[in-house]
């Protein structure tokens, strides 16, 4: 039976970050198994079930063996499984810099602030619209990071409304990411640059590398 000092781990593994602001620099990644959301354009459906119970201290010692110091805590749906709130702590003591890939649907109040949460809001093409937990826009600081994933031109619009009526580019910087095959990025470059967004855009760099393959 799990207890507090226990999660479920989908994989642990050593790669280049592929998105947000620390893109490029070789991380380790904990992938946490479970979700709640269901979105169409999911990448990490294996994730959903299976995993292994894994020690907090084992957790760290795969992390220490990789030799780096950035660490990014994924799913899945990472909060979904209560004790990674303690997780995250226990990875900031150590001294890593931590990020957390979060959906928006679950509260990240009580996630410890030294962690960058980068924190999706999810597009009505994304079939998870009404999963946005919009509350925890007031949780999010400076250094955290807002993603949307762009499936469509109504996407874009829907976002770039959202953007506007909640002034997110004030509190953090926000990310644009076309939806993996479903839309072209060279559109979503147009859109911005038309439109003079104040958001960064994005492109999944693992995805350009090895294409869509698990631990990657």
């Amino acid at each position: 039976m799990p207890n507090d000092n226990l999660l479920k781990i989908t994989e642990i593994f050593f790669s280049l970050q592929g998105e947000a602001l620390t893109v490029g620099i070789p991380t380790t990644f904990i992938r946490l198994t479970g979700c709640p959301l269901r979105c169409q354009y999911c990448d990490t459906e294996y994730a959903f079930s299976g995993g292994e119970w894994m020690s907090f201290d084992e957790i760290l010692a795969q992390v220490a063996a990789n030799k780096t110091r950035y660490v990014t805590v994924t799913g899945g749906e990472p909060l979904a499984q209560k004790a990674c709130i303690d997780m995250l702590v226990l990875l900031c003591d150590a001294g890593y810099k931590v990020s957390l890939e979060t959906s928006g649907a679950l509260d990240v109040s009580l996630v410890d602030s030294r962690v960058v949460k980068v924190m999706d809001i999810k597009t009505p093409g994304s079939a998870e619209e009404k999963s946005n937990r919009l509350d925890n826009i007031n949780f999010i600081n400076a250094h955290d990071q807002i993603k949307f994933v762009i499936c469509n031109e109504q996407d874009y619009e829907w976002s770039r409304e959202f953007l506007q009526r909640h002034n997110l580019a004030e509190c953090c910087e926000v990310l644009f990411s076309p939806s993996f095959e479903q839309l072209p990025a060279s559109d979503l470059a147009d859109w911005i640059l038309r439109d003079a967004l104040p958001v960064r855009m994005q492109m999944q760099l693992h995805k350009l590398l090895w294409g869509n393959q698990p631990g990657k």
